[in-house]
């Protein structure tokens, strides 16, 4: 694979999701890794010109145009090293399904960092921040109720992306202790973080 530039940040856990599918699929090295990242208040170096939202991660392309969205980029780059992590059949929409629970757990866990960072402190809506959190906590409720069988299925996209969501809230969102209630969601996790493809986009320290 050659002219893919991947516009990147080590916090980022969309681009995580995109690094460890590149792991497990063996192209990681065939990536141009560039740095760029910004908040909605300062594009900073942010790829705009690859992507007018502004975001990362953003695929460029030699023969084609930028793509961007961690999932867009995950199904191009699946497809191009024929590696199977979006499976095919039935289990293809759980996959789908259980990676969009794990991408809506992340926009809630960015809205509530973005709160209390970028927003002036007199102006700061806690609600909000519980009304975000309330939607993970939803979210993980049902993984340990209704996912566990197929967490235990072969390595997917999904288990990727939730994988990273939960690398995520233990980034950012520590204090709150997920696993407290979640004891097989806890183990799981356990268990795929050992991945070589886990390890090596580990983000560095908050």
């Amino acid at each position: 694979m050659s002219g893919l530039t991947l516009y990147h940040s080590h916090s980022s856990p969309y681009v995580r999701k995109v690094m460890v599918l590149a792991h497990e699929a063996g192209i990681a090295d065939q990536l141009t890794i560039v740095t760029g990242s910004g908040t909605p208040l300062d594009a900073g170096t942010a790829p705009i010109a690859a992507n007018p939202l502004g975001k990362v991660p953003t695929l460029a392309r030699a023969d084609g145009a930028a793509l961007y969205d961690s999932r867009v980029i995950c199904q191009y780059l699946d497809d191009y090293a024929k590696s199977g992590l979006y499976p095919e059949g039935a289990r293809r929409w759980d996959a789908l399904t259980l990676e969009a629970t794990a991408d809506g757990m992340l926009d809630a866990a960015l809205l509530m960092v973005y709160e209390w960072r970028l927003r002036p402190e007199d102006i700061r809506f806690a609600p909000f921040v519980e009304g975000q959190w309330l939607k993970i906590a939803r979210s993980l409720d049902v993984t340990e109720a209704r996912w566990m069988a197929y967490l235990a299925g072969p390595l997917c996209m999904g288990q990727i992306a939730l994988a990273c969501a939960l690398g995520y809230l233990d980034f950012r969102h520590d204090a709150r202790d997920w696993r407290a209630t979640r004891p097989a969601l806890a183990d799981w996790f356990a268990r795929i973080s050992a991945r070589p493809s886990m390890q090596a986009t580990t983000p560095p320290p908050a």
